[in-house]
């Protein structure tokens, strides 16, 4: 009897594994893909600034404009997720952002409202990406490795820049950048049409007899956004990501210009430091799941995150040009492994407290905070140093900022155990 009983379970293990399995890949590669298409404009912006007859440095309008919509579409996408599936809205996110890249592909030179609109659809199809992945992975992943699976689908994130990075700047420089966003575009139908063999897998226990009773309105939209308002440890979790997320975006978007502006460094130089911030962000995402996930408990991982992040800011403010690469890289690096590296550890966090089976709705409440944060960072930043004159005021505001969420976190405090309540 119990040589049967070990017979029929291992069956169960081996698919509830591989289930786990295919959910982590499939979110990581649409998470990957939707990266690339909110990159894939900024890379190839020297081109399409040429071609529009507008300043190369206008890409910070079209970036802010896709992350806008990205907050909308995080903050409305949760019950779309319940009655439709994560997959099947993760596939429509994949379809809408590559619809988008194709507008601008084939958009005439004269026609700047129509990449406003882009701008605006491919924020709308990223914005549901991370809230359908967390739907599927709380559900999916071992409860021992939350934090790290979650870390894994957040390496998307960087690793769909970086492809972008790596591909189309030379693929445009053979065929033209129309080209290379149509190429872009298509790579977009082809990831919908691979999800699919995993909707059916993954896309189960719909509630879709609940939510077609349910008109779309915005009392509707808004209550993911109270439960994280009325839960002192989401609330926290979704604060903290706005601070975080803030000084991400400066430390990517500011780094190159204060390298080459204020210690007169090569654009070379200064590109390699932004590699070696983006390389650590990626090991720092995983490093701190394992770490998130073995060694302590997640809030105080994100408490240590933020007080490194904010030593690191202060440290790249006394940097000067007498300071070797090597030394000035290292620093990058270990910034980027905590100001880039904590999303993952977060979002676990947020899916862990969120009520059961609206991990997908709590996270897009989050993710619009979140989103707040990279849409308001730079401009701040870039106040703070247009009114100071120097780019390091804006550094250690940021490292403030940080520093101060860190300790935070850091202090003993008891938090709320049970979930909150659907509502």
């Amino acid at each position: 009897m119990r040589s049967a009983c070990i017979v029929t379970a291992r069956p169960r293990m081996v698919t509830k594994g591989r289930r786990a399995l295919v959910a982590l890949a499939a979110t990581t590669a649409i998470q990957i893909y939707v990266s690339l298409a909110a990159t894939a404009t900024a890379v190839l912006a020297p081109e399409i600034a040429q071609a529009f007859d507008v300043a190369p440095k206008w890409i910070g309008v079209f970036v802010g404009l896709v992350y806008v919509g990205a907050m909308l579409a995080s903050l409305a996408c949760g019950g779309f997720i319940e009655r439709f599936g994560a997959i099947r809205i993760s596939q429509f996110g994949v379809l809408l952002s590559a619809a988008g890249t194709l507008m601008i592909a084939l958009a005439p030179s004269y026609a700047l409202a129509l990449l406003i609109a882009a701008a605006l659809l491919i924020g709308v199809g990223y914005g549901p990406i991370t809230p359908a992945s967390s739907h599927v992975l709380i559900r999916t992943a071992e409860p021992h490795r939350l934090a790290l699976t979650f870390s894994i689908k957040q390496t998307g994130v960087p690793a769909g820049a970086a492809l972008a990075g790596a591909v189309l700047p030379a693929l445009a420089l053979v065929v033209g950048w129309r080209i290379a966003l149509l190429v872009a575009a298509l790579a977009g139908l082809v990831v919908a049409a691979v999800a699919e063999k995993t909707h059916a897998m993954l896309d189960t226990e719909l509630q879709t007899a609940r939510h077609s009773a349910r008109t779309f309105s915005l009392a509707t939209v808004l209550q993911p956004l109270r439960i994280v308002v009325g839960s002192r440890t989401l609330a926290e979790l979704a604060v903290v990501s706005f601070i975080y997320a803030g000084t991400q975006v400066c430390l990517t978007s500011f780094i190159v210009v204060y390298l080459t502006e204020s210690l007169r460094w090569s654009l070379v130089g200064a590109g390699f430091v932004l590699t070696a911030a983006t390389v650590g962000g990626v090991v720092g995402r995983i490093g701190w799941g394992l770490v998130a996930d073995r060694v302590a408990p997640p809030r105080r991982v994100l408490g240590v995150i933020g007080v490194i992040a904010a030593i690191c800011g202060v440290v790249i403010t006394l940097a000067t040009p007498a300071w070797s690469t090597a030394a000035v890289a290292m620093v990058a690096l270990i910034f980027g492994a905590t100001a880039i590296g904590w999303n993952g550890v977060q979002l676990a966090e947020v899916a862990r407290h969120a009520p059961q089976g609206a991990a997908g709705a709590v996270t897009g409440a989050a993710g619009f905070i979140t989103f707040s944060g990279v849409v308001a960072g730079p401009p701040i930043f870039a106040l703070l140093a247009a009114s100071t004159g120097s780019y390091r005021v804006g550094f250690g505001v940021f490292a403030a900022m940080s520093g101060i969420s860190g300790i935070v976190l850091l202090m003993p405090w008891r938090p709320t155990t049970k979930r909150p309540k659907p509502r």
